[in-house]
């Protein structure tokens, strides 16, 4: 498979953030994507983007591993647990797996990013970040100092988190949502857009307001999280 144009790239999904992600990779990276796999129910025809869109359980004799990289393009759904199954599916492939990080992010030279992270335009990465795997930063973010986001997190637009911040594995974080210093947003939760968290949360919580509080509703059921 030719290289010309960039390191061939397999992108899971075929909604829209997988159109976004093949802009993005198209125009602002060392990769181009050649082709998009989706699970067999959800295929409808046979290209999305004009490239060719396959069946996930097929996909390692159409795009060998050693000939691709692969990126799951999968927003929250059941509070990241499909993004999460996806990629988990592509690592039992033996796929390597990359990175997108906008050329207008500004990000320290002693951040640390996984794979599988998407960080859009406008983020800015403080000093002593660590964003773990499968992790999106949607536009316009700030990260500070010594925050670690963990695996399978999404964070919108706009939000602010504060030094020192932990962010557990599998929460997400909704527009304009901002974090005191220190605090931890623990895991499966759900931050609603606009609130003000000054207190570190408990697991399973959906949280609103300013300040925030906790809604009798479980994260899990809220987002109608299904355990595989």
């Amino acid at each position: 498979m030719s290289l010309s144009g960039g390191k061939p790239l397999l992108i899971v999904g075929g909604g829209e953030i997988a159109a976004l992600a093949c802009e993005y990779f198209r125009h602002d990276s060392d990769f181009m994507p050649v082709a998009f796999a989706v699970e067999r129910p959800y295929r409808t025809s046979d290209t999305f983007q004009g490239l060719p869109l396959v069946d996930l359980d097929e996909v390692t004799q159409r795009f060998p591993p050693g000939q691709v990289d692969a990126f799951v393009a999968v927003g929250d759904t059941q509070l990241n647990r499909l993004r999460r199954r996806l990629y988990d599916t592509i690592k039992r492939h033996n796929y390597r797996v990359a990175s997108y990080v906008s050329s207008q992010c500004f990000r320290w030279h002693n951040v640390e990013i996984g794979e599988n992270c998407f960080i859009l335009e406008h983020n800015t990465l403080q000093p002593f970040v660590k964003i773990k795997n499968n992790v999106t930063l949607w536009s316009g973010n700030h990260i500070g100092h010594s925050t670690t986001i963990h695996e399978n997190v999404f964070i919108t637009s706009h939000v602010v988190i504060s030094g020192f911040c932990e962010i557990e594995k599998s929460s997400y974080i909704g527009v304009n949502a901002s974090l005191a210093h220190h605090v931890t947003i623990a895991s499966d939760n759900f931050i609603a857009m606009g609130s003000v968290i000054g207190a570190s949360t408990e697991p399973d919580g959906v949280y609103q307001g300013n300040p925030a509080e906790r809604r009798k509703v479980a994260a899990t059921r809220f987002c109608r999280v299904k355990e595989s």
